[in-house]
């Protein structure tokens, strides 16, 4: 009898994974995971699902046909066609845009109307994937443990990135933004299709990091995407970065097609020339140059979203009122510039080496080109002004990371947040800036939150790979998923499944409310007016500044 007992609970637990499910292209069909001991949760697990079909070269992306029978979807597919890290050869494919799907189920049925997150994902418009970076079978963004922890459906997908992404010449010819239109279909399929899988369609939450975290604040501001979602999260990137938004496409398109052999006195006949050009040949044709810069890194990214008239129709800070229904949380790491800082000027790293007030000046005056030579005065005059008459290396070094932070990550993210709440009609804006001190141990001892350091915590890896993780470092992961997933599933982060260590306040900008968010999380984590006399400076000194014309910078 206990046998027979015992087999009718598994087959109850079996019971309570969803097996194949049906979708708009056909029938799909997953794996189940058990996790922990008898009678614990499942979460079912759908990689490669195709959210549209196999993309055309500078042509926006199209529905996928359909299937026939059961597509078992059980592995992740290449990503979008790019270049190596090294950048020495292309990998992915042109046959990219899939999405995989994480569900928690637990052995109290099939779950159903749960909070659903969108994840998409960073590396300057140029690199990644929907699994992330890859270190013996772990991959970065697989989402089972912030699923199962938060009790959410976890959600990512491909987009093309580079050239064949980003490309455009400014006109009809080539209008870009191909990437945010795979964006944007995938984020509608979820809307179609997520109930399928126990998703509430009325409950999405896109959240994103650096390049991903601009993506998620245009996919706000696009009128493309009202009542396609309910909540979003930015983290390191808002759609006012100085890097969001590529300001001379055609300059770009140009040297491209010179590379690969297309005539450039035509935008016309250079388009249809790339358009029958290899794929492959048209990624490489670019190289993100990281050494021996003559400007600092931020001005070489050459392929970022454009104001193309119709998916962002104007200038991002006039479309915030396409937003106004959508709760929306923003944050930067604490030295998020340390990552630019570090290629501009390599001392930064390399303790023996030392760098002087005029690398300083020469930072901003790079940085701030666009306002001449006033403006570089002005910015390093307020950045040195708490220095001693003669100023130590680490003053320095951290001054350069402090520019680089608030130019290309901070300050725009405190007007996104602003632009936001002024928008608003009946939902929230959070602030927050995480400095969990980097665990590198080539940085410099005062190093906070370099760029990109919050993402093994977001997607729980101090759980999933405990090896070289602290208890501390345990602690920021709980924090941050209790958090996060409070927010996607009430659109507010202090209520939901999860208990979280301190009461985290909305914004406002009558005190401009935000958390810190490290291991020591309490009460005096909750602060208010973040960097706000630099702040002030570069959304109103600065920008009041006349424009000077400036060299291209490649």
């Amino acid at each position: 009898m206990r046998a027979v007992a015992l087999a009718c609970c598994l087959a109850a637990v079996q019971a309570t994974t969803l097996g194949i499910v049906h979708t708009e292209g056909g029938m799909v069909e997953g794996t189940s995971k058990k996790l922990g001991l008898l009678f614990a949760d499942y979460v079912d697990i759908f990689k490669g699902i195709p959210f549209a079909a196999p993309t055309k070269t500078l042509e926006k992306p199209e529905p996928h046909p359909g299937w026939k029978g059961t597509l078992k979807t059980q592995d992740f597919k290449p990503r979008c066609l790019q270049t190596k890290l090294d950048q020495t050869e292309a990998f992915g494919s042109t046959d990219c845009l899939y999405l995989n799907i994480w569900i928690p189920q637990s052995r109290k049925g099939i779950s159903t109307h749960m909070p659903v997150m969108v994840w998409i994902y960073g590396g300057g418009f140029l690199l990644g994937a929907s699994q992330g970076a890859n270190f013996v079978g772990n991959y970065l963004y697989d989402g089972e443990e912030l699923a199962v922890r938060g009790n959410v459906i976890v959600v990512t997908f491909n987009y093309r990135v580079g050239p064949l992404g980003f490309l455009s010449t400014g006109d009809a010819n080539a209008p870009g933004n191909y990437g945010l239109w795979d964006q944007h279909m995938a984020i509608s399929w979820v809307k179609r299709n997520i109930v399928a899988f126990g998703g509430d369609p009325d409950n999405i939450t896109i959240f994103g990091e650096s390049a991903g975290g601009a993506s998620v604040s245009l996919q706000t501001l696009t009128p493309y995407n009202v009542g396609k979602f309910k909540r979003a999260i930015s983290m390191s990137g808002v759609g006012l970065t100085p890097w969001a938004i590529q300001r001379d496409p055609l300059f770009w398109a140009t040297k491209l097609a010179q590379k690969v052999g297309c005539p450039v006195s035509d935008n016309a006949a250079m388009v249809n020339c790339l358009k029958v050009t290899d794929p492959q040949a048209i990624t490489m044709a670019y190289q993100l140059v990281l050494s021996g810069l003559e400007y600092p890194m931020v001005h070489y990214i050459a392929y970022s979203p454009v104001i193309d008239g119709d998916f962002i129709p104007a200038e991002p800070e006039n479309l915030f009122k396409n937003a106004a229904n959508v709760d929306y949380m923003a944050g930067v790491n604490n030295m998020d510039g340390h990552l630019f800082a570090g290629l501009d000027v390599p001392q930064i790293n390399q303790p023996l080496q030392k760098i002087t007030p005029n690398t300083v000046f020469k930072v901003v005056e790079g940085l701030t080109m666009e306002k001449g030579v006033q403006g570089a005065n002005m910015v390093y005059n307020l950045y040195t002004q708490s220095w001693p008459e003669s100023p130590d290396q680490e003053t320095m070094k951290r001054t350069v990371v402090d520019v680089e932070t608030d130019y290309i990550f901070l300050v725009p993210t405190q007007t996104a947040l602003a632009l936001h709440h002024r928008n608003a009609k009946n939902v929230k804006t959070y602030s927050y800036v995480f400095s969990h001190p980097s665990r590198m141990p080539i940085y410099p001892s005062w190093m906070g939150a370099d760029h990109a350091e919050d993402l093994q915590y977001i997607f729980a890896k101090p759980f999933s790979t405990p090896i070289g993780y602290r208890p501390r470092d345990r602690d920021v992961s709980q924090y941050m998923i209790a958090y996060w997933t409070n927010f996607a599933r009430t659109g507010d982060p202090n209520k939901g499944d999860s208990s979280v260590p301190t009461p985290w306040l909305p914004y406002s900008p009558e005190y401009q409310q935000y958390l810190e968010i490290n291991h020591k999380i309490n009460l005096q984590s909750m602060k208010q007016y973040l960097r706000k006399e630099y702040v002030q400076f570069w959304a109103q000194s600065y920008q009041s500044l006349p424009s000077a014309s400036a060299p291209e910078p490649y």
